[in-house]
């Protein structure tokens, strides 16, 4: 590497260290001279007088337990009139904490009211369906839609797909996702909050769009990064080797050869190097000429001050409070200048110098709620460190008492005593602590109080007379931030909830299609049972038959042997509509499931006559329910017909408009015939057993039309991009068969968007369906995210 590049570097570094020391400086005289505890003292005298309520204890503790939850605690905010100043204090915290601004600022003030109303109004105008799933794909799409972002949206949905795929064992999933998505919404912010409000459409699109890539690049950072290289998941060697190239990225600008990775993780960083190489290009790429060496130079002072603190040992006694602070100054604010730097940011006078000092107070923060899951760890952290060698080493400066000093010296020496600042900050640093005796219990919190004592019995006793008192200083933030945690366990709970149902119901549905051969039988017969078997042995994803059983039992409760047969007559009309398909008369197909299609094993003929076979099999199951209610199979089996003969119909559309230009309401009538049809009846069989009601049944159907559209997009998509040795068929037959698909309609990016239009519509069906099957949402992110 360049010795000249390294120079720089060190040099940039240095500068860096040294103005992080002078604050550190001015923080350490604070808490020698206990300069802060008068200040302190006087600013929670002010504070109180609008959070100690002089009320029965009770009744606080009676609402707030009646408000647990994200949803219920919302409304129990709007119906007591408390929302508009939690709204107003959450959102003033995110402007101080993310966005580096002054609340006394009249600019600032105007975009602050701006925003917490377009919250306010999102939050009062979600009816109760859509708040039990307002943070969904499909809510985000719609707003993608209205912002005209949509293929932004989608890129994004993909990209956070592969990385939730890609998270290895050892790393918390959840928590890195969460860390993504909260980097993304941050630079999301910066963007949204310098724009206009007369700025032109197509130059605030081109923003949106530009934000969220740069926002999933740079945070791409922190699981792939940060957490990483803080995990047992790379020996020693990959670590070194991969901080060697990260190092050599940020001094150079670029990205060094690919190296080989060897060794059980050869995948994973290959994946991982090629995903941050993209990441980084295009960071690079949008940065202004002018101001990309400063991102270069901000990238640098976070990456090697995170170098600086994962090297430290717990067990060493003799780092100073210089080698403990300065390293995490420098990381809590270089971190945040560049999820602004990373876009091409409006001018901010001071904005750099606030963020500097503020971070601390962050990190500070947040180190003291995971100071015991990081003495567990054996991280290193002001706080870990005290509480290791406090004993023998009287010289370490308290991290708590340090914490109150930079609270001070925020309120008065960079926010110049503003009170609503004060207001934020105070509110803020009470919540922390409320929260951290929450979940530690009372117990454990007056140890750890007890434990982190400095020296000063009345501030302390006003401190913690807040901490048991105070009311009204919950976050937006914090509530979104345990909401997101759940979302993403339970839906990661519920996702291999159902890929262990899928894989649990097809073997069963696998064990129940061979037809037996007749031993009475002519060899004819048998010959046509065995052609029979040679398609239902060929596997298939059997989504069909999968999707009756678990509405049938899980939903509705029927007894899982009396609905086999309906299984099996649900496979047989499949596989009987796939060997018509492939005909030379209609598709022409040679391989279908990764084998000889049956016209090719065997004959035309026989092919003809078992598809017809397997299509009396099927009316013979249907007739042989009789486990239930007479009328309400008789009911089934018409309905079962006239469904098979709106398929015929659409298989005629289909062969009819080979070779034609088709609209994209005569593909959407020929994709509701042939495919949105077959959901249906897996919906609406289970459900006309099981006797639903009519408004029930709509709510499937409509679930079913879209589901079924969505699908064969996903199929058009697939016949282009996909992969033979996946899909278990060639790829790119539509063309080669001169079909109208939605790709020759829309263009690849125009049916990516009428995929995610349908995934929208068919999650907003799945709504008002009373029990909201978990297994529908899962098969709607499956239709429009498999491989084959």
């Amino acid at each position: 590497m360049n010795e000249e590049l390294i120079k720089n570097a060190d040099a940039c570094y240095q500068l860096a260290e040294q103005k992080a020391a002078q604050y550190f400086q001015t923080l350490f005289e604070q808490v020698s001279n206990k300069t802060y505890v008068s200040v302190l003292t006087n600013d929670f005298q002010v504070w109180k007088q609008q959070h100690i309520h002089h009320l029965p204890s009770i009744s606080l503790r009676k609402k707030k337990s009646e408000a647990e939850g994200y949803q219920h605690y919302l409304q129990w905010l709007k119906y007591t009139g408390k929302l508009d100043p939690y709204l107003e204090r959450s959102i003033s915290y995110l402007f101080l904490r993310d966005l580096g601004k002054t609340l006394d600022d009249p600019d600032t003030i105007s975009k602050l009211q701006r925003t917490i109303g377009s919250l306010k109004n999102y939050i009062t105008k979600l009816d109760s369906s859509e708040k039990k799933n307002d943070l969904n794909m499909a809510a985000m799409y719609r707003w993608a839609q209205k912002e005209k972002i949509e293929s932004a949206i989608i890129w994004l949905f993909d990209k956070l797909r592969t990385v939730s795929k890609n998270i290895p064992k050892g790393l918390e999933a959840e928590h890195a996702q969460r860390k993504l998505i909260k980097i993304i919404a941050g630079v999301m912010m910066h963007a949204l909050v310098d724009m206009n409000e007369d700025l032109p459409p197509e130059e605030r699109r081109q923003k949106l769009d530009q934000a969220i890539r740069l926002g999933y690049s740079y945070g791409l950072t922190y699981p792939f990064i940060d957490d990483l290289l803080d995990a047992n998941i790379l020996s020693s060697q990959e670590k070194q080797q991969y901080s060697d190239m990260i190092r050599t990225t940020l001094i150079t600008g670029s990205v060094p050869k690919q190296r080989n990775w060897m060794g059980k993780n050869a995948n994973f960083m290959q994946y991982i190097q090629s995903e941050l190489e993209s990441a980084f290009t295009y960071i690079k790429a949008q940065q202004p000429h002018e101001t990309s060496s400063k991102f270069f130079e901000q990238a640098y002072v976070f990456f090697h001050s995170q170098e600086v603190d994962r090297i430290k040992n717990l067990a060493n006694r003799h780092y100073r409070n210089e080698d403990l602070y300065i390293p995490i100054i420098l990381k809590s604010s270089s971190s945040r200048l560049i999820a602004r730097s990373v876009i091409e940011p409006a001018e901010d006078e001071g904005f750099e110098s606030r963020t500097f000092f503020y971070g601390l107070y962050n990190q500070l923060a947040d180190d003291f709620a995971d100071m015991f899951d990081d003495l567990k760890d054996g991280a290193v952290t002001p706080y870990t460190y005290y509480l290791k060698h406090h004993n023998q080493r009287p010289d370490l400066i308290n991290p708590f008492e340090l914490y109150w000093a930079v609270i001070a010296n925020l309120i008065h020496d960079v926010y110049h005593s503003d009170p609503k600042t004060r207001e934020v900050i105070l509110n803020r640093a009470i919540n922390g602590l409320k929260r951290f005796k929450k979940r530690i219990g009372t117990q454990k919190y007056h140890e750890v109080m007890e434990l982190f004592s400095f020296g000063n019995p009345s501030f302390q006793r006003l401190l913690q007379k807040m901490v048991r008192k105070a009311g009204d200083v919950d976050f937006f933030d914090k509530l979104l931030r345990d909401h997101m945690i759940f979302m993403l366990k339970n839906e990661r709970k519920e996702q291999q909830e159902f890929l262990d149902t899928v894989d649990h119901v097809r073997d069963k549905i696998n064990s129940l299609l061979r037809i037996p051969l007749d031993d009475n039988g002519s060899i004819m017969k048998n010959q046509m049972i065995e052609a029979a078997n040679y398609c239902l042995e060929a596997g298939g994803k059997r989504l069909r038959p999968i999707i009756t059983w678990v509405m049938g039992v899980n939903e509705y409760g029927l007894e899982q042997r009396a609905i086999e047969p309906l299984l099996k007559s649900l496979e047989y009309m499949h596989t009987a509509s796939l060997i018509f398909d492939d005909l030379p008369s209609q598709d022409n197909s040679h391989i279908r499931r990764g084998r000889p299609t049956l016209h090719k094993a065997k004959t035309i003929a026989v092919a003809e006559l078992t598809g017809l076979f397997l299509t009396q099999k099927a009316i013979e199951e249907q007739a042989s329910l009789n486990r239930f209610d007479p009328d309400a199979v008789l009911r089934l089996i018409h309905y079962s017909a006239k469904k098979t003969e709106l398929m015929c119909e659409g298989q005629a559309m289909d062969l009819d408009s080979k070779g034609k230009t088709l609209t994209l309401q005569h593909l959407n009538l020929l994709c509701a015939y042939k495919t949105s049809i077959a959901f249906e009846a897996s919906l609406i069989m289970p459900a006309i057993l099981a006797k639903a009601n009519e408004t029930e049944m709509m709510a499937l159907k409509r679930f079913a039309y879209h589901a079924g559209i969505a699908f064969q997009i996903k199929d058009d998509l697939l016949d282009v991009e996909g992969e033979m040795d996946l899909m278990g068929k060639p790829i790119g037959k539509d063309d080669e068969n001169d079909s109208s698909t939605f790709v020759s309609v829309l263009g690849l990016e125009g049916a990516r968007k009428d995929m995610w239009e349908n995934y929208c519509l068919a999650i907003e069906a799945w709504q008002h369906i009373p029990s909201q099957p978990a297994f529908l949402k899962h098969l709607m992110n499956y239709i429009v995210n498999r491989s084959r």
